[in-house]
């Protein structure tokens, strides 16, 4: 056993597979004569038909180095590369039975029965040694007896491929002794030879096996049950483990050292979104797209995802240095070349002007903003300034130039805005909305609320405090927020984008609200960590413009479906551009004053439903 710790010799791994073919050839004798071989076929046997098979065997096992590869790793593609080799052998034994029939007075040397026989034999032969002594190597340096019990939750195929993982990983010592069905439906059938059953009876299981860990590993499994689960498993102090996406498996090949437990974006996710990949397509293919923040988290996964959809060139624009550099670099490892690096100011009209006249963009997707509520109610001349003037600079060339379409990504907070930061996005929604009744430009404005992970959001906060020791800084016990992952509300910009005939306001089916202390606590178990014991949570008072609830629609608004469920359009009023655009430039000249009152004062004329909330603007309200 001691020899299965090394690395046998190839020549005699040669050797040995060579032994195999004269054992084949015998073995296909014995079939083709009902294990009876006459003595007038075991001669020429022995004299032509064994050293030919053999001389063509070794060639081509040393051509193909059929014996190179460990065999104690020996895999799908070991057995497919047999079965090739072996063929291709045995089709040179009936090129020679066709030279020996037109030589030898119509004679096959080989009978073709022969050849069949010992082609079969051959290939399972081969393959049925390579993994027994797979078998025979795990379980000597890895028995069942030393391997942790752990339970995978599904029964689709990626739920054999993790199993499969776990068999063949010397490292990792995880023994699967249940599927759990994730609908429910199963219960106690098998699969793999392993009983199968409903997830209510996962804590069952858990106790009686003294489960330590379950890994995820299905892609079927809906949000409410997989939560569901994942509760099962906090109360019983079970970890939590999840596979990476099939793209970032080794060589395509899972491995279990690529197990990570889960996060609290896996537990947020919904189902997959469907997208109507054709029309996206005609929209985007061979043609010039712009994108502005295109360093930012949401401009990054915006250009991620159009690149799926082979445009002519990306142009990509933003002020930030070193993340545009990064993500010129992560296109270049995806293989995607045609892009422009823009570092510039959207205010700048001069340099945007250079920009599209140069490049011709048929798209423009508006990402850059500011966006963090309360650097901006400290800053409201700022956020004036990049998300009103930028929007209004960048639109107003967009119409000049005559581009396609102009895409602004807008947020929830936009409506009914309680702050500074919402009520610039608001003005912005409004003057582009205004725009497009004059222009031949398409305007489209998306809506949707907070992205798991963006930059500033909530997570990758708390995260850190975790890491930290914490506490989790909450700012009210009731608050709560959507979520959206940061792919998922991509895609549905560039679905409404594609849909979208000009002057909508797009809103997404953001799910369900979600308690930030409920998240917070949430995380804490995530991290393997005890509330109060380990990371306490404290209450540090709602921020200046900062909302207990957010909304997606405001108060005089309704929505209109459309052909994709989770895509509305706002009914919302129109607006005449003179008009807006005389408003707009008194905002713009208020800027110059440095008075902030004065500048919040004159965005409140603009969108009468802004009303402050926890902010020192509040007095702005009560005069009215």
């Amino acid at each position: 056993m001691e020899l299965l710790r090394k690395n046998t010799p190839r020549w005699v791994i040669f050797l040995i597979d060579i032994f195999i073919c004269v054992f084949s050839v015998f073995i296909a004798y014995l079939l083709r004569f009902n294990f009876a071989i006459p003595h007038h076929e075991l001669m020429p046997m022995l004299y032509y038909v064994l050293p030919i098979i053999l001389v063509v065997r070794a060639i081509s096992f040393l051509i193909s180095r059929l014996y190179a590869g460990l065999v104690r790793f020996a895999s799908t593609k070991d057995a497919e590369r047999i079965f090739l080799v072996t063929l291709l052998g045995s089709i040179v034994f009936v090129g020679i039975d066709g030279i020996t029939y037109y030589t030898f007075n119509n004679i096959f040397i080989i009978p073709f029965s022969i050849i069949i026989l010992d082609f079969l034999v051959t290939v399972f032969t081969l393959t049925f040694s390579r993994l027994l002594v797979k078998s025979l190597y795990f379980e000597y340096v890895n028995p069942n007896r030393k391997r942790s019990d752990i339970i995978i939750i599904g029964i689709d195929e990626l739920a054999h491929t993790v199993k499969r993982a776990f068999d063949n990983d010397v490292e990792i010592k995880y023994r699967a002794v249940a599927f759990i069905d994730p609908s429910g439906k199963k219960n106690r059938n098998k699969f793999e030879g392993i009983d199968i059953y409903s997830y209510d009876k996962l804590a069952f299981l858990i106790e009686k096996h003294n489960i330590t860990s379950v890994v995820f590993a299905t892609t079927f499994t809906s949000s409410e049950i997989k939560n569901n689960i994942t509760d099962i498993c906090f109360n019983l102090n079970v970890n939590i483990l999840t596979i990476p996406e099939a793209s970032k498996w080794i060589n395509g090949e899972l491995s279990a050292n690529q197990l990570k437990k889960i996060r609290i974006e896996d537990l947020l996710e919904r189902e997959p979104i469907q997208l109507d990949k054709e029309n996206i397509k005609s929209q985007i293919l061979g043609k010039v797209v712009m994108v502005t923040g295109a360093a930012g988290s949401i401009g990054r996964e915006m250009v991620i995802q159009l690149t799926k959809f082979k445009p002519k060139s990306i142009v990509l624009f933003d002020q930030a240095e070193t993340p545009l550099n990064d993500l010129s670099l992560e296109l270049e490892d995806l293989g995607f070349n045609d892009f422009k690096l823009i570092i510039g100011d959207l205010t700048n009209a001069g340099r945007l002007n250079y920009i599209i006249d140069r490049y011709k963009p048929s798209v423009i997707y508006h990402a850059g903003a500011y966006k963090h509520v309360p650097m901006m109610e400290k800053n409201p001349a700022e956020a004036v300034i990049t998300n009103v003037l930028g929007t209004k600079t960048l639109a107003y060339l967009a119409h000049v130039h005559k581009v396609e379409r102009f895409v602004m990504i807008s947020t929830d907070k936009a409506v009914n805005p309680t702050n500074v930061m919402g009520a610039s996005k608001r003005v912005a929604e409004i003057y582009t909305q205004s725009l497009g009744t004059i222009s031949e430009t398409r305007f489209i404005t998306t809506r949707f609320g907070n992205v798991l992970g963006s930059n500033g959001s909530v997570i990758p906060r708390f995260r850190a405090q975790i890491e930290n020791g914490g506490p989790i800084t909450v700012t009210h016990p009731e608050i709560t927020r959507y979520f959206m992952t940061i792919p998922e509300a991509c895609q549905l910009v560039l679905e409404a984008a594609a849909m979208g005939k000009g002057g909508e306001i797009f809103i997404f089916d953001m799910g369900k609200s979600v308690k930030i202390v409920d998240l917070a606590k949430k995380m804490i178990r995530l991290s393997g960590l005890v509330e109060d014991k380990d990371i306490k949570i404290t209450f540090t008072g709602l921020r200046p413009g900062e909302k207990i609830y957010e909304e997606l629609l405001n108060d005089k608004e309704n929505t209109v479906p459309t052909y994709h469920p989770q895509i509305m359009i706002a009914k919302v009023r129109s607006y005449d551009y003179n008009e807006v655009n005389n408003k707009i430039e008194k905002l713009l000249e208020s800027v110059n004053t440095y008075d902030n009152y004065n500048v919040v004062a004159q965005m409140k004329e603009i969108v009468p439903e802004f009303i402050s909330a926890n902010s020192v603007y509040e007095k702005l309200d009560k005069k009215d």
